[in-house]
């Protein structure tokens, strides 16, 4: 394809160890549809950064190529360089299950595992560590240590060997989330987490993954402008498989340096 580059902001203080991800060169197709074409980006450590874009502009591939989840789904082809925290995530050394420790996912939506609140929290640390290896106070620790980071165990500490999916879908999403603290993942992905909740329960995930700024790397989907808006640092605008535009987002909506960001932003397609 044809197009112009994709305007990016850069700082000159910046340095590689300031990227949690970088991709050069990332195309992924899928059988002989192709997704995305020669994405090139930075993401930096500890902030908020937003994929937004049209359905099916390419943001859900993307956000799943940063923890290779797209070699579930068979006939995909990816060509480039994907570096998560300036390791090569597609080295021979490097193990999709360690990957994904270190990068923890969210779906669109709310997937909590049908046995109780409590062990949903410890189901990654038991596939990631051996028999036994934590006491039962250490996993204790593990459990209310998550439960309270997400603003959840007032409301489920007396019922802590509750079936999970007996919870809202608010208290699930939250719980979603919870459930990758105990792996202490770096960087985690979320792939529109807010769009099956009402607006109460929005705002309270919002203030959630507010409060997970400088803790974590976040990555998020999403269809929602005033969210986007609202709660990232940076965002990236994606059109038609292309990276647009990647800028921070109080400049991308102020003052948009592609002329299809502004339009798509103005609510004029997509």
């Amino acid at each position: 394809m044809q197009h112009e580059p994709a305007k990016h902001e850069t700082t000159t203080a910046d340095t590689v160890a300031d990227y949690a991800i970088q991709t050069s060169d990332l195309s992924l197709w899928y059988g002989d549809f192709q997704a995305l074409d020669n994405i090139a980006l930075r993401i930096k450590k500890g902030i908020i950064t937003g994929l937004i874009g049209p359905s099916g502009c390419g943001k859900t591939t993307l956000l799943r190529c940063f923890n290779r989840i797209n070699e579930r789904y068979g006939n995909v082809t990816t060509t480039g360089e994907i570096k998560i925290l300036d390791t090569n995530i597609y080295g021979d050394d490097v193990s999709t299950r360690q990957l994904r420790r270190r990068v923890g996912m969210v779906f669109q939506r709310p997937n909590p595992l049908p046995i109780s609140i409590y062990e949903n929290i410890l189901f990654g640390i038991r596939v990631h560590s051996q028999p036994n290896e934590f006491s039962r106070e250490k996993k204790d620790e593990l459990v209310t240590a998550a439960l309270r980071e997400v603003k959840l165990w007032d409301a489920v500490k007396d019922n802590l060997y509750q079936r999970a999916t007996q919870l809202t879908l608010e208290q699930q999403q939250k719980l979603c989330i919870a459930r990758l603290l105990p792996l202490k993942p770096e960087i985690i992905l979320m792939d529109e987490p807010c769009s099956a909740l009402d607006a109460e329960g929005v705002e309270r995930i919002e203030s959630l993954i507010e409060s997970m700024r400088g803790d974590y790397t976040i990555v998020i989907v999403t269809h929602n402008m005033a969210q986007a808006r609202r709660t990232t640092d940076e965002c990236i605008f994606m059109l038609l498989g292309e990276l647009i535009e990647h800028s921070k987002t109080s400049s991308m909506f102020l003052n948009p340096q592609h002329n299809k960001t502004e339009m798509y932003i103005q609510g004029r397609y997509g």
